[in-house]
């Protein structure tokens, strides 16, 4: 496994200035591999390219033309629904060549290395590579070997930064901001790369985050933490108490390789979000889960289909989030993603 001291920085180049927030700035990151070494203003300037995309969904013709020509390769080696589909329908939106490659279909079931899986894709000249590993770092290591931009989906318990950007997106939309938001992020965080990066970004954009978790799914650098904006609940109840935001959690039974729990049953009494608790957090509070949900143990039916839940919200901002994230990484602006729609139907006419 790679650790995360050894993770680069990425490297660089520069594409479109943009003006957003009476600020300009330059989007000129070549990867997209983690929440954790973005600028608050980078995670701004991919929110508002994606609040762009948000709106094409509602328009007659949702496929534009922007990528036409770009090839995009998606290389999944971990199970995935909404993520995969939604990197898939993404580029096809944007009218890139797209190739799904799972790992049961690659040479790695042959006893290929993923680095030479990558350089055998590089050598075909593609312009983005998606990744989802299990092995944290598997993202950073594509991209010291590829000149393709590479988008990290999902790194073993590292990080999923569209994750967290979707998550953001949809918190932004209903509340207006992230400044100053209560958030409880409740579950197993010890083996969740959703958490690691939503902690990220949320602190980054001024959310207070609180975390809640048995001891044996908390990780003991978390535990030691004593921030401003982070902060580590004794209960569940006490991290629901008065919160604007729930992101709740999913047992990670298929990266836990000791018992970390008595049962399930108990971790549901304990830890479950349900009605009773929800009534503790803020009266307009939202919920959110990255999903698969386990209904009846992290969270209740009531409240994953209830008034308060954006589940599907994030779904769409999935969309939204990823066509945005393989336009700027292409050289777009959120300007530009802004224009698209018009820019296609005069194109039809």
């Amino acid at each position: 496994m790679i650790s995360e001291s050894d993770l680069p920085n990425g490297r660089f180049f520069n594409v479109h200035t943009t003006r957003f927030s009476n600020i300009t700035m330059t989007f000129s990151r070549q990867h997209l591999l983690g929440i954790r070494e973005l600028e608050p203003a980078e995670i701004t300037h991919i929110l508002d390219a994606a609040e762009n995309f948000r709106h094409l969904a509602d328009r007659p013709i949702k496929k534009v033309p922007t990528l036409r020509g770009r090839t995009v390769i998606n290389l999944f080696f971990e199970p995935s629904t909404r993520t995969r589909t939604s990197f898939e329908i993404a580029a096809k939106r944007l009218s890139a060549d797209t190739i799904n490659i799972s790992a049961s279909s690659s040479s790695v079931t042959k006893g290929e290395t993923l680095l030479d899986t990558a350089r055998n894709l590089q050598a075909m000249s593609p312009d983005l590579i998606v990744i989802r590993h299990s092995s944290a770092g598997a993202a950073h290591a594509l991209a010291r070997v590829c000149q393709a931009g590479i988008i990290n989906a999902g790194d073993g318990a590292h990080e999923h930064p569209t994750q967290a950007l979707l998550d953001a997106l949809t918190i932004r939309q209903h509340k207006g901001t992230l400044e100053n938001l209560r958030v409880a992020i409740i579950g197993d965080i010890l083996h969740s790369r959703v958490a690691r990066s939503n902690i990220h970004l949320l602190t980054k954009l001024g959310a207070h985050v609180r975390l809640a978790a048995p001891r044996t799914l908390l990780p003991p650098q978390f535990a030691a933490i004593a921030e401003r904006n982070l902060e580590i609940a004794p209960n569940i109840e006490d991290a629901l108490t008065d919160a604007d935001v729930v992101i709740v959690l999913r047992i990670q039974s298929e990266r836990q390789t000791d018992a970390f729990l008595p049962s399930m049953r108990e971790y549901a009494v304990h830890f479950g979000l349900n009605k009773k608790r929800l009534a503790r957090a803020a009266r307009d509070v939202i919920v959110l889960h990255p999903g698969p949900m386990n209904r009846g143990i992290e969270i209740s039916s009531d409240v994953a289909d209830g008034t308060h839940s954006l589940i599907l919200d994030q779904v769409a901002n999935g969309l939204a989030v990823r066509m945005a994230t393989l336009y700027l990484l292409s050289g777009g602006t959120p300007h530009g993603a802004a224009n698209i729609g018009d820019a296609l139907l005069r194109d039809s006419t």
